[in-house]
Parts: structure tokens; C-alpha cells; sequence
């Protein structure tokens, strides 16, 4: 098994906290995608990946139908994305991304975090070039065999293919996702949901009591309404 296994076994442990920030989350997704391309799932790919998670995180269909309707109200303000980067204690690399309909106050709180945990706020470039952005899709896995998916999907960027006891797991890069979804549709694979995460390239062990400095701050802003995603450089 590859990093993208591992980095998927880790994270496994620990997922969006409430259900209802992970709705939150969800429904900026919505927003952001309908702004983009349309209240159409059909003819807007990113909206029908949205979906395709809100049902994977049981979301209600009511929720998912109302957000997209308030998403097509041009009177809705655009949610910015925004990545920021920086250093936790003891060296571990930190990258947060965001999504906020104030960017004055989503910068001051990232800061803020990491200031009262000792870290530092980098500047942009200062830490992205420790992690490999990659795409991934978690498949209905009846059916399919991963050695043969593998080799089926190595021309559309595919990296990584493998069974977990959620479904089967495709990893490949960032710009790959289009061609893989194209795919996924086209030859009738049911995709369960799908996104994107930044794999770190190296990893740094910490004992016990420096791994308790670094969850103070990973805790502060993965409690924030603005931040969608953090990724670190933590073993």
C-alpha cells in the first residue's frame, strides 16, 4: 500500500466533529459550486460531487435542495477560498483551508490560533510545497476489482487504487479529478463521494506531550466556521 493509503487510515480517526459544522461545511460547498457553474447537477460536475458527499455525510435531501436554492439568490454573497499556511509547535508544517464571506475576520482568527498556541502564520508557498494535492473518490465497490480498476485508470491519472471496508478508494493528482470523474460516469461506477486532500510528503514524530502542543492548535481551527479542511505534517 501506498501514502495515500496510510494518510487515509490516519485521517479515518478523525473526521468533522459535530454533524451539524460538517452541514455547514457541506452547504458553502453547495454555494461555492452553484456560483460557479449553475443549479444544475447536470451540466455542473463540481455540484454533482457536492451532492454526491452531502448524501454520503446523510444530509437530508431538504437541506441539500433548500441550499441550493438559496445558493442561486444573486443577493447571496460569494464565499472566498482561501489557504493558509504556517507552523505549529516543534516544527510540524500547517495548512488550512477556508472558505469565508469575511476575509478580514477569518484572517485575524487564524492568527490568532496560531499565535496563542506558539506557532507561526506563514506567508503563502512557506509550507504548500511539503504536501502533494491530490484528488480521490470512494466507489461502490461491487463489482470492481482493484488491480484491474488500476490499470484501467492509470491513463486518467490515477495513482493509487485500493479496497477498504468503506468502498474502493481511488487517489490520483489534483488536476486529474475532471478526467476521473468523466470516467467513474461514463462507465456507470457509482461514486459515494469525492474531494480533495494534501499529502504530506515527509512526516515528523513527536512524543506525547510535544503531539498534545500541536492538537491545541489543530483543535482551535478545525473548531472554526470558516476553515473546510487542515492538513499537517504530523506522524
Amino acid at each position: 500500500m501506498g501514502r495515500a493509503f496510510e494518510f487515509r487510515k490516519a485521517r479515518k480517526l478523525k473526521r468533522w466533529g459535530a454533524m451539524s459544522r460538517t452541514f455547514t461545511r457541506i452547504g458553502k460547498d453547495i454555494v461555492i459550486a452553484v456560483k460557479e457553474s449553475g443549479p444544475d447537477p447536470d451540466t455542473n460536475s463540481r455540484l454533482r460531487a457536492v451532492m454526491q458527499n452531502a448524501k454520503a455525510a446523510n444530509m437530508p435531501k431538504d437541506n441539500i435542495e433548500r441550499a441550493i436554492k438559496r445558493a442561486s439568490d444573486k443577493s447571496l454573497g460569494d464565499f472566498k477560498e482561501t489557504l493558509f499556511e504556517g507552523y505549529a509547535p516543534h516544527g510540524i508544517a500547517v495548512l488550512v483551508e477556508t472558505a469565508t464571506d469575511n476575509n478580514n475576520r477569518t484572517v485575524a482568527n487564524v492568527r490568532s490560533y496560531f499565535n496563542k498556541c506558539d506557532g507561526n502564520l506563514g506567508t503563502s508557498g512557506s509550507v504548500e510545497f511539503m504536501f502533494e494535492h491530490t484528488c480521490n473518490f470512494r466507489l461502490n465497490k461491487e463489482g470492481l476489482d482493484a488491480e484491474e480498476l488500476e490499470l484501467e485508470l492509470i491513463d486518467y491519472g490515477a495513482e493509487e487504487v485500493f479496497e477498504d471496508e468503506d468502498g474502493m478508494m481511488v487517489y490520483g493528482g489534483f488536476s486529474d479529478y475532471g478526467a476521473l470523474q468523466k470516467y467513474f460516469e461514463e462507465n456507470n461506477i457509482e461514486i459515494l463521494s469525492s474531494g480533495f486532500e494534501r499529502i504530506p510528503t515527509t512526516t515528523k514524530e513527536l512524543t506525547e506531550a510535544e503531539q498534545e502542543d500541536v492538537n491545541k492548535l489543530l483543535e482551535k481551527l478545525e473548531e472554526d466556521d470558516d476553515v473546510q479542511n487542515v492538513f499537517h505534517t504530523m506522524a
